[in-house]
């Protein structure tokens, strides 16, 4: 089997792990503190391969800028901000389902920016993927008092969401060549230069050295710094921009199935049913051989 097939899974679990990674990490260590340190973890073993490949790094300046670029925006701000936004009492079934607004809002810019239209069947996955995230996160938030949400703590988690949106448009525009190793490597770059700033100004670097912070730390950076990234980077280049963003929509089931399984959680019948909607969507939404509506 190709790897254009089995990359949009295997991406899709890696990624859909960070939920996990992010309510153990706010036990060891302190959002922005711990997302600085994986940066300069990551950009460190991405250099190494770098160099070990011998990948060619980017000649001119102005390439090296968008990379930097599309790094604060896709890491740096949207990590940055969801982390924060979790650790200041967000419910993170909350702050999936405002990720999962980001598939829609994808498609309804790339139009505008880089000229993509979708055809019928993709707009109706976009539709039923927002509809199948709704109803698999939604009765989490049963009980839960709307007073005990922070209002800014979710308009930063937002902040999140557009910043990943353009960040996706902004790399498509910008950054159709060159090796994506290198390509990497220098968006962990940009990702540090927002969220050591913040962390410096916001936390008090705190984190509890251990066995749970170093296998945290191990594969936030190995399984979703190094390998979900490279995998969606690749995805990005090979396919078009709304369809590559389609996919976050399966991110909050399956990290509701993670959850039910490491902690507890309670895997209800709602989640089920709008797992499959969502896989659904997602594939009508990928579908290669849908023309583009005139």
């Amino acid at each position: 089997m190709s790897l254009d097939r089995l990359a949009p899974a295997i991406f899709v679990l890696l990624w859909s792990t960070g939920w996990v990674v992010a309510k153990f990490g706010a036990i060891v260590s302190e959002p922005l503190t711990f997302l600085s340190i994986r940066y300069v973890t990551a950009a460190i073993l991405f250099t190494v391969l770098c160099l070990a490949s011998r990948a060619a790094w980017p000649r001119d300046m102005r390439t090296v800028l968008h990379a930097i670029v599309s790094g604060a925006f896709l890491h740096g701000i949207y990590l940055g901000t969801v982390w924060w936004a979790i650790g200041q009492g967000v419910p993170a079934a909350l702050s999936s389902i405002i990720a999962a607004l980001q598939p829609l809002m994808t498609a309804l810019a790339a139009p505008f920016f880089i000229g993509e239209r979708l055809g019928t069947m993709q707009k109706l996955g976009i539709c039923l993927g927002f509809l199948g995230v709704l109803i698999a996160v939604l009765p989490k938030f049963f009980g839960q008092s709307a007073a005990e949400i922070p209002a800014f703590a979710i308009v930063v988690n937002m902040l999140g969401m557009a910043a990943v949106t353009y960040g996706t448009i902004y790399q498509k525009q910008h950054l159709h060549t060159g090796d994506i190793r290198t390509i990497a490597t220098l968006q962990y770059v940009g990702a540090l230069v927002v969220t050591v700033p913040f962390a410096l100004a916001l936390e008090n670097l705190h984190v509890d050295f251990g066995f749970a912070f170093v296998a945290l730390l191990a594969w936030s950076v190995l399984g979703i710094s190094v390998g979900a990234i490279l995998l969606l980077l690749y995805l990005l280049r090979r396919g078009q921009v709304s369809r590559a963003a389609s996919l976050i929509y399966l991110v909050p089931p399956i990290a509701a199935l993670q959850a039910a399984a490491v902690f507890g959680e309670e895997l209800t019948v709602p989640m089920i049913l709008g797992t499959a909607i969502v896989v659904v969507g997602v594939y009508l939404t990928n579908r290669k051989d849908v023309a583009p509506a005139e």
